[in-house]
């Protein structure tokens, strides 16, 4: 199943019955990519909704070439200037019952962003507040 969309049509509901579909908080009922608005939204079972803009979520990219493997520093560990490509999401595509991957415009699309993370990451101010509180806010910057 796709969840590249153009703009404006119907956002993609992925529909999960599978095993993570008892923790409704990371159980996406809504995804939609607003290319022209350069947003990820996502309303989740329990009624929060989150909403990324694309630079925020790039920067967030998990894969290895952006966050490093066997403790060689990522890409994005460099802190480069990204360039408008690289923050222009192309295409978006479910990754079984449990990611999103997104093709950003430089062709970057390695990257599974989970739905636990992306929940976990909310950037709305009540879950910003929630891990301040709970001192999960230290975490690295990184999906994963």
């Amino acid at each position: 199943m796709s969840a590249d969309r153009p703009a404006n049509s119907p956002a993609v509901n992925p529909g999960l019955d599978g095993p993570r579909a008892a923790g409704t908080s990371t159980r996406p009922t809504r995804i939609h990519a607003d290319r022209a608005g350069r947003r990820l939204e996502i309303d989740w079972a329990d009624t929060h909704s989150t909403v990324y803009d694309f630079v925020t979520l790039r920067w967030l990219c998990p894969c290895a070439y952006c966050r490093g493997e066997a403790g060689m520093p990522g890409w994005l560990d460099s802190k480069p200037t990204l360039t408008a490509d690289q923050t222009s999401m192309t295409g978006i595509q479910l990754v079984g019952q449990y990611a999103v991957a997104p093709t950003w415009g430089d062709g970057h699309q390695t990257g599974y962003y989970t739905f636990d993370a992306l929940r976990e990451h909310c950037p709305c101010p009540e879950c910003t507040r929630r891990r301040e509180q709970t001192g999960s806010a230290g975490r690295s910057g990184h999906l994963g």
